[in-house]
């Protein structure tokens, strides 16, 4: 359940008090030259629309470094949007040498107007310790201002943050409250939060049902922890009707995006034709996936397919292979598993898988 934590990107509200940079009548290029005289003349809506203009490239060529100068001037005179626009440009280094000191400053400005974006931001440089020393109770602080004011992001960092008892006393209750907050205006990341939150029955009635609700709203988004979670409670027939073809359906969706979980669990299905044609190959490939981003298990069933030639040709080097990598990996199993192998194998066999072995994991 980790905090979803990044640097959001540039406001780009039009203010009403300088229409006149954003006539339908007029051509971008007409646009832009009033809209360049009203900032001239130093009004704030009209300099920060010219920044959004000069940022976008809006009849004029896209210019960051102009971006930033108009930015600064309407932010100097306590213009919010501008102020975190502003923050958001020396986050990103963009016009400006990336700073975060300053991203902090101009945030920490505009947080202070109650702009919940840069309150949001702001916790999250408290959050990483960017900018400033790192400190939960002041991230915690600023994502509640961001997350009384209904901004989605920030009540998922909050649950997050009392889920953890980070800069807050550890509170499961509270974690549901914001994570439904934030799961209502559908945040993906939230929904599947929440959908753990009724799996384990932590600050809620353990309710599978509702687990599952959760999981397929966020998994439906593309989401792959929920895919994957999702595929758990078809293959366990909890919350839904057990269907092992939903199952493999959903893992593929998370195995797909790289889920590494995922990926060893439709390399099971498809080795069991769980829900799938049995396929051997094809739990090969999904096992290997898996166990390239480091995955124990699938590193020991890949040897046991190359041990029984299944989907690969028998091949002793390779178990030996998959096996002490596993075993490194912290799959017990590997190392008796590795030391019976090595029974039908020449003192040079062993060598060459052990430095395989090395070669592979020097590589991952």
């Amino acid at each position: 359940m980790k905090k979803l934590l990044y640097i959001l990107v540039l406001s780009l509200a039009v203010n009403s008090m300088a229409m006149a940079c954003y006539d339908e009548k007029l051509s971008n290029k007409q646009n832009f030259d009033n809209c360049k005289e009203l900032a001239e003349q130093g009004d704030a809506s009209a300099q920060y629309n010219l920044a959004v203009k000069y940022a976008n490239g809006e009849g004029v060529i896209q210019d960051d470094k102009q971006a930033v100068k108009w930015y600064r001037k309407a932010a100097e005179q306590g213009y919010a949007d501008t102020q975190y626009d502003l923050g958001v440009m020396y986050a990103n280094g963009e016009g400006v040498i990336q700073d975060d000191k300053q991203a902090v400053k101009w945030y920490r400005k505009a947080a202070e107007q109650g702009h919940a974006q840069a309150q949001s931001n702001l916790g999250v440089m408290y959050d990483n310790g960017q900018g400033v020393i790192q400190d939960y109770k002041q991230a915690a602080k600023w994502y509640r201002k961001a997350a009384e004011q209904g901004y989605a992001d920030t009540q998922y960092n909050l649950g997050v943050m009392y889920a953890n008892g980070e800069g807050v006393i550890q509170d499961d209750k509270q974690a549901v409250k914001w994570y439904r907050k934030a799961a209502e205006q559908g945040h993906a990341q939230a929904q599947s939060n929440l959908g753990v939150m009724y799996d384990n029955g932590q600050g809620v009635i353990q309710d599978y049902k509702q687990a599952a609700k959760w999981y397929r709203k966020a998994a439906e988004q593309g989401y792959a922890q929920a895919q994957y979670n999702l595929g758990v409670m078809y293959a366990k027939g909890e919350g839904v009707i057990q269907d092992d073809k939903q199952a493999a359906k959903w893992y593929r969706k998370a195995a797909e995006q790289g889920y590494a979980q995922a990926q060893y669990n439709l390399g099971v299905k498809y080795a069991n034709g769980e829900g799938v044609i049995q396929d051997d190959k094809q739990a090969v490939k999904w096992y290997r996936k898996a166990a390239e981003q480091g995955h124990a298990q699938a590193q020991a069933y890949l040897g046991l397919m190359y041990a029984n030639g299944q989907g690969v040709p028998k091949d002793y080097v390779m178990v030996h292979m998959y096996w002490n990598i596993a075993a490194v990996s912290g799959y017990k199993d590997a190392i008796k598993g590795r030391g019976l192998i090595e029974k039908k194998m020449t003192s040079s066999q062993i060598a060459e898988a052990q430095k395989l072995a090395r070669d592979w994991m020097s590589k991952h």
